[in-house]
């Protein structure tokens, strides 16, 4: 089992505890168990992105230390279908939690936050993508966008 299996696997364990705590202590605990899972999901979301930075960075330490003057693109295939998958493997709890704390406005919430996530990750990742790119028409040209 790889590492992230293993924290998947761990993941779904808490939110089957939490569940199954909150069946068994009532509603009145519900936002306490809600935001406690949440504080882990914050947490292991806070330990990806540190282990991505240091590794970046450790890579930018490396290239400079080797006087490396060539262009690496922003992120690789890899990286990008990870960051896909797990934004879709945390929309299915947030959604949950979001539609079932606040109903519709929650799972909303939810959602924009998800796509808006995704957005930044394609604007930090294509800086071009969100730019309209006009430029002269010349004789046989067409307008490109």
């Amino acid at each position: 089992m790889t590492g992230m299996d293993a924290r998947d696997t761990e993941l779904k364990k808490e939110l089957n505890a939490t569940l199954q705590a909150r069946r068994e202590l009532g509603e009145e605990y519900e936002s306490a168990l809600v935001d406690s899972f949440m504080e882990k999901v914050d947490q292991r979301i806070d330990g990806a992105v540190e282990r991505r930075l240091r590794r970046q960075l450790a890579e930018q330490q490396m290239e400079a230390a080797r006087g490396a003057r060539s262009a690496r693109p922003t992120d690789s295939f890899g990286e990008r279908f990870g960051f896909g998958i797990i934004s879709l493997v945390m929309a299915i709890p947030l959604s949950g939690i979001g539609g079932g704390v606040a109903g519709l406005r929650g799972l909303l919430v939810a959602w924009i936050g998800i796509v808006g996530i995704n957005v930044v990750q394609a604007a930090r990742t294509h800086p071009d993508l969100f730019r309209r790119r006009n430029r002269p028409a010349k004789d046989g040209d067409r307008w490109e966008d």
